[in-house]
């Protein structure tokens, strides 16, 4: 029995439906069941009891499944693979990747960039062994181990010549109305900081505060405000170049609430990150930590 059977009951544990287990896992019905029973009979075990609307794991398939979990998870491990929220990924990931590839230029490794849920669940489905993110809204339940590492500072920013610079600054209510009026771009914004912003504008709903553009990719942020009169909400050391070279300007907010990004590791709790994944996180941990230590 190779991983591909173990990979296989794994899902459909998870899963406990065959039609559910097997679109997971992108393949037909028919193929998922004779995996299945291939396992079984390799086992000489009943691995699965196949009920009417679910199917449940028997004692034995408890046993089975428990060091299977652990064998597909170290197969995956053999291609470490992590992910970064849109913030990291436009501040850290590049120098990261660069640093990684120069001391270990023979490791394979895998990088994926998303928000804070797509992460979680492809976490949780152990496709990845741990990701930094924005965590203020990352539930913190028993599965998870959750490590704050620095606050990223953020800030708002547009283009050179916008008619908000010839303004001057204005309120925080009065701002953030013309943010509304020309376009916000953002990545997705944390759920305490949509309440703090609507209380600000004087509005009860969350709706009071819509966003022109959520984009994951804060390059591509970049690019629209550039080309707009969109408003940008994006880290200071990802718009550090436009800045330098007068493309973008920062937004004077006096008395707005400061703009930042949480950054934190994520992964499951009880899981020994594989030797090249511990690099990664001393690394990144290093790169963040660094300016706050001078």
């Amino acid at each position: 029995m190779d991983i591909k059977h173990l990979t296989h009951i794994v899902a459909l544990a998870d899963k406990r439906n065959f039609a559910r287990a097997a679109e997971h896992l992108h393949l037909s019905q028919p193929a998922l069941s004779r995996s299945i029973q291939a396992a079984e009979a390799a086992l000489n075990l009943r691995l699965f009891d196949r009920g009417a609307l679910e199917v449940k794991p028997t004692p034995a398939g408890e046993f089975v499944l428990e060091r299977a979990r652990r064998l597909v998870f170290e197969s995956r491990c053999l291609l470490p693979a992590f992910g970064v929220g849109p913030f990291p990924a436009a501040t850290v990931l590049a120098p990261l990747l660069v640093q990684v590839r120069q001391s270990h230029p023979g490791v394979q490794i895998r990088a994926s960039v998303g928000n804070w849920e797509l992460l979680l669940s492809r976490l949780r489905a152990e496709e990845l062994e741990f990701f930094l993110a924005d965590t203020r809204d990352i539930p913190r339940t028993p599965d998870l181990e959750v490590t704050q590492l620095v606050q990223l500072p953020a800030g708002l920013f547009v283009r050179a010549g916008h008619p908000l610079l010839e303004a001057g600054p204005l309120k925080p209510k009065g701002l953030l109305e013309a943010m509304v009026l020309h376009g916000i771009a953002t990545v997705r914004v944390p759920a305490a900081m949509q309440t703090l912003l609507v209380q600000l504008m004087g509005q009860s709903s969350a709706d009071a505060l819509p966003i022109a553009l959520e984009c994951d990719d804060v390059r591509t942020l970049k690019h629209v405000a550039l080309a707009t009169d969109s408003v940008l909400i994006a880290p200071v050391t990802a718009v550090a170049t436009e800045i330098n070279e007068g493309r973008l300007v920062q937004l004077e907010t006096p008395g707005f609430p400061p703009a930042y990004s949480d950054l934190g590791l994520v992964m499951l709790k009880g899981r020994t990150p594989s030797p090249t994944a511990q690099h990664v996180i001393a690394q990144v941990t290093a790169m963040l930590q660094a300016p706050l230590g001078g």
